[in-house]
């Protein structure tokens, strides 16, 4: 038995922490990790004490609203937000640390991730936000995709 390597390993956490989303469109998870430790983990969903979409309905889908568009208009936070607000609700320093995600983030996200001090992004599938791609090139925040068994 051959032990799997730190990419693959978190980005097997990664794809069981999206199995928490409450999305109805997409099940995406995020992990923080700095120096081989997990810091905090982030799914997508309503905010605490929201009802879910799960159980509400999606807003985007009554509104038409296609993937990748207009954020503003969703109940939901993303996986990356979730990691990043957990992180800072219970006083966990995430400068420095790897993010790996099962999607790559969108530029709101991206953004974040850049203020955050977060150094390296591994993510699982695309997402169609060039943008999101660009501005986290200039920051100098570096993309890593990873293959489908969680190597780079």
């Amino acid at each position: 038995m051959t032990r799997p390597s730190w990419p693959e390993y978190f980005a097997d956490i990664t794809r069981m922490v999206s199995t928490r989303s409450t999305c109805t469109r997409r099940r995406v998870g995020a992990i923080l990790v700095k120096n081989k430790r997990i810091l905090a983990t982030g799914y997508n969903g309503a905010p605490s004490g929201v009802p879910h979409c799960l159980d509400v309905g999606c807003l985007r889908e009554r509104m038409g609203i296609p993937s990748g568009e207009r954020h503003e208009l969703c109940r939901g936070l993303h996986a990356e937000q979730n990691a990043i607000l957990q992180a800072a609700h219970h006083g966990v320093s995430i400068d420095g640390a790897d993010l790996y995600c099962t999607n790559l983030p969108c530029i709101i996200c991206s953004k974040m991730i850049i203020n955050a001090g977060i150094k390296r992004v591994y993510y699982l599938d695309g997402y169609a936000d060039d943008l999101s791609r660009e501005m986290l090139a200039v920051a100098g925040v570096e993309l890593l995709p990873l293959e489908p068994g969680g190597e780079t």
